[in-house]
């Protein structure tokens, strides 16, 4: 039996890792201020040296975000944004954006579309994986079947407070890479990272060879850098993103350029 084509997601860890980077992976809100802006956005982050995006779906009741984020979901639904359009926009990128694309999305948008045809419809529209942050682990190794069989791979999550058998089980029902989140609590800027974090990376590093992310808290280069010297494959950052766009937005000044300036910094920090 033959192995396995890696995924797009699983390519793009592997060449980064033969590299020797820490991949960057920003996140976005699609419809914030509007889906025009967010396209404009992902060639920008592609453009700056983002190596994967992780797309948000907006969503009215947000579980695992924090006010900055959450913000960013309020403003999009407000401008009808849906996830049929979020799709639509995504599709209408192929043949210009080539990193990964993970779609951020809860469980209830997902269930009310049914997981076949909401995989379906994503593989469809170019995106390579998903996000569910308040899906439990006996239903994501369901959906990760599923996905799997249209190409995407289920990302999990691994929260600080996780015990360490059921750990295991999620870094190895994980696939393109396992998500740990770095604090006790919903997603934001944080000042510094909780040194234990460190500790988490190494102890999912020794139970695979599933790259570790890091997300929830990145707030600038410091916190990236820190994450690449715990051993991390790769550095999420979503809230400070958000901000830089919200205040580009709100300033009357092409988002786009701003978020990809910020991006540039983070690429050049990581690098450093």
């Amino acid at each position: 039996m033959t192995a396995a084509a890696a995924t797009p997601i699983q390519q793009r860890f592997g060449q980064l890792r033969s590299q020797g980077r820490c991949a960057l992976m920003p996140f976005l809100m699609a419809g914030d201020p509007n889906l025009a802006t967010t396209r404009a956005t992902l060639l920008a982050l592609q453009a700056a040296g983002a190596d994967l995006v992780e797309l948000g779906i907006p969503y009215s009741d947000p579980l695992a975000d924090g006010p900055v984020i959450q913000a960013a979901a309020s403003r999009a639904l407000a401008h009808g944004t849906t996830p049929a359009q979020v799709l639509a926009m995504l599709h209408s990128l192929k043949g210009e954006l080539t990193l990964p694309v993970v779609l951020f999305t809860y469980s209830n948008p997902l269930l009310n579309r049914g997981m076949e045809t909401f995989c379906e419809e994503a593989a469809a529209a170019g995106a390579a994986g998903l996000v569910v942050p308040d899906l439990p682990l006996e239903e994501g190794e369901k959906l990760s079947l599923i996905a799997a069989a249209h190409g995407l791979d289920l990302v999990l999550l691994v929260a600080p407070t996780t015990p360490a058998e059921r750990m295991a089980r999620i870094h190895q029902a994980s696939r393109g890479f396992t998500y740990l989140v770095s604090v006790t609590g919903v997603t934001g800027v944080r000042t510094a990272l909780e040194s234990r974090v460190g500790t988490l990376v190494q102890q999912l590093k020794g139970l695979g060879d599933t790259p570790v992310a890091v997300g929830f808290g990145i707030s600038g280069v410091e916190q990236a850098r820190q994450v690449r010297q715990w051993g991390a494959d790769g550095a999420i950052v979503g809230s400070a993103l958000v901000k830089v766009m919200a205040a580009a937005q709100g300033a009357g000044q092409p988002v786009g350029e701003a978020a990809g300036r910020f991006c540039a910094e983070l690429r050049a920090g990581l690098d450093g």
